[in-house]
């Protein structure tokens, strides 16, 4: 296996580990044993914690994006939107992915207020080229826009905290009638 490919899969083991214990409560060590290497070995492809996390969320925050992009593909603002929300939701499905996602946002809390502003401000610029992007691909609408994230936000937070579809949570949202084909009477999302 090249470095590269080896880069690779400790940034896929990053996610999980972030995403199961956080920034703070995940070692260098967990990641090296989920990929099979020694923590010198990891240390040679990245140099520290920080420099990982940062690999994972650029990582993760680019899925996003070429998957928003290949949905929209040259359609228009309302359909670029249904094909965005439709694509949303299966790339959730892995937990692993869902939870780093969250565990994100909150390391970047977390670290600003430990003093380290450019962790805070990477991961920041990378959403909010993330939410310029989709803001484009709506034609500008803010309130496309507003609503794929709010709403695919609420879909993270109900997601992450395991509430099964069917749950009494949900009825609000139409998600599921939406990926199933049903026409949908809401907004759709993704955050």
């Amino acid at each position: 296996m090249s470095a590269e490919e080896r880069r690779e899969s400790v940034i896929r083991a990053a996610v999980v580990e972030f995403g199961r214990a956080g920034y703070v409560g995940t070692t260098t060590a967990s990641i090296a044993k989920r990929v099979g290497v020694s923590q010198p070995y990891l240390f040679r492809l990245f140099p520290d914690k920080r420099a990982i996390f940062l690999a994972a969320a650029r990582h993760s925050i680019e899925r996003l994006r070429r998957r928003f992009e290949e949905a929209a593909g040259g359609l228009g603002p309302e359909e670029a939107h249904a094909a965005m929300c439709k694509a949303y939701f299966p790339m959730i499905s892995d937990r692993s992915d869902l939870l780093f996602q969250m565990q994100m946002y909150v390391a970047v809390s977390a670290r600003e207020a430990e003093g380290d502003e450019e962790f805070a401000s990477e991961i920041r610029d990378l959403w909010a080229e993330l939410w310029d992007g989709i803001q484009g691909r709506f034609g500008g609408d803010p309130v496309l826009t507003r609503d794929f994230f709010s709403v695919g936000m609420l879909i993270n937070v109900t997601l992450s905290m395991g509430f099964p579809e069917g749950h009494r949570v949900w009825d609000t949202l139409t998600v599921f009638d939406h990926l199933s084909g049903a026409e949908e009477g809401g907004s759709g999302a993704a955050g």
